[in-house]
């Protein structure tokens, strides 16, 4: 099994900038509790949770090291990364999060644990 999550940003740019930011706590080994922070956080689709001063605020609460978090967030090293994982996701159908793909059989919208269950179980017992 192989598990790899692309950034789909769907919110305009507070999105995006979200998704750069989680790239800079990858940086620093932190991709995943950069991650729940920032959903812990959303307060509606562009309504400034997501501004850059908020972002470098999420770093410092979950112990990342400031200064080269601020410097790769203004930077924008991350920018092309993240518009290519867009593409990506979208030329695979891919148009709201989540969107979890099993062996090409694409699941959008949150589902429960026991429909992932079944698809992954269903992918497992061909794969045998």
């Amino acid at each position: 099994m192989r598990f790899v999550y692309r950034h789909l940003t769907v919110l305009g740019n507070e999105s995006l900038r979200a998704a750069e930011a989680s790239e800079c706590a990858s940086d620093q080994g932190k991709f995943w509790q950069y991650h729940d922070i920032l959903f812990q956080n959303w307060a509606g689709e562009n309504a400034g949770a997501f501004s850059d001063s908020n972002l470098k605020a999420f770093a410092v609460k979950i112990g990342l090291d400031a200064a080269p978090f601020g410097t790769c967030l203004d930077s924008k090293r991350y920018v092309d990364r993240v518009r290519e994982d867009m593409a990506v996701a979208r030329s695979q159908g891919a148009a709201s999060t989540p969107t979890v793909f099993v062996n090409g059989r694409m699941l959008a919208g949150l589902a429960d644990y026991q429909t992932y269950k079944r698809v992954i179980d269903e992918a497992l017992g061909k794969a045998r």
